[in-house]
C-alpha cells in the first residue's frame, strides 16, 4: 500500500474550519470591547470624574489594576487568537486533527473541547510536567 499522508474527511475539516472562524470572530469582538471600554480611555474617563479635580491616589491605584487587568486579558486573547491562526493553516495544509509531536490522530473530543490544540492528550500531558 502507498504511502498514504494522514488527513481528516473534507467535511469534518470544513466543520472545525467553520467552528474555529466563528471562535476567532468572537475573540476580536472581545478584544475591540476591552479596548473600547478600558484600554481607549484615559484615568479620569476610567473613573467617570471629568471634573478638573485631581484623582485619589487609591482610585488611581484601581484604575491602573484594571487597566493591566485589561491589557492581560488582551494579551491571553491574542495568543488564542495566534493558536486559532495556526489551526486555520493546519487545516489548509491537511495536517489539522492530527498531534504535531507523535503525528496520532486526536480524539474528536479533544478538538472538540479545544479547537485549535496541537498535541494528542498524552503529548499535551508530557509537555505539561515538562514546564512544572
Amino acid at each position: 500500500m502507498a504511502n498514504k499522508k494522514k488527513r481528516l474527511k473534507k467535511e469534518k475539516l470544513q466543520k472545525y474550519k467553520e467552528l474555529l472562524l466563528k471562535k476567532r470572530d468572537e475573540i476580536v469582538s472581545q478584544i475591540q470591547q476591552i479596548g473600547d471600554e478600558s484600554l481607549n480611555k484615559t484615568l479620569k474617563e476610567l473613573s467617570g470624574d471629568l471634573s478638573s479635580h485631581t484623582i485619589h491616589m487609591a482610585d488611581l491605584a484601581t484604575d491602573s489594576y484594571n487597566r493591566d487587568f485589561s491589557l492581560d486579558l488582551v494579551s491571553n486573547e491574542q495568543a488564542v487568537l495566534y493558536k486559532i491562526n495556526q489551526a486555520l493553516m493546519r487545516i489548509d495544509e491537511g495536517t489539522y486533527g492530527y498531534c504535531l509531536q507523535c503525528g496520532k490522530k486526536i480524539l474528536d473530543r479533544r478538538l472538540k473541547a479545544v479547537l485549535y490544540t496541537e498535541l494528542c492528550i498524552e503529548d499535551q500531558e508530557k509537555s505539561e510536567r515538562k514546564e512544572k
